[in-house]
């Protein structure tokens, strides 16, 4: 780089909040009673993240997710389940 930059530079001082454009393709939706229903054995964190920003973004809808083991840990270290984090983040959940 070589130029110096001056005083008026923070090094990482300031955070910028930014989104990526994606779409969502539930399992089943019903468009007409905003519900929807997915269905999941393995539930990693970008499909959690993914169900928050849907359940975020789509207030009107319902959403519901369909465990093959609910009670399967969300990592290996942790002690939350798939159906502990769907309580934590007001997303209904039961058992296929």
């Amino acid at each position: 780089m070589g130029a110096t930059l001056g005083p008026e530079y923070g090094y990482e001082s300031t955070r910028l909040p930014y989104t990526l454009a994606h779409h969502y393709l539930p399992d089943f939706i019903d468009p007409i009673g905003k519900r929807i229903v997915e269905a999941k054995g393995r539930f990693p964190a970008s499909d959690r993240a993914k169900m928050k920003a849907i359940r975020q973004q789509y207030p009107d809808y319902e959403i519901e997710i369909r465990f093959q083991s609910p009670q399967t840990k969300i990592a290996k270290n942790s002690n939350t389940s798939y159906a502990d984090w769907c309580d934590k983040s007001g997303i209904a959940w039961s058992k296929a």
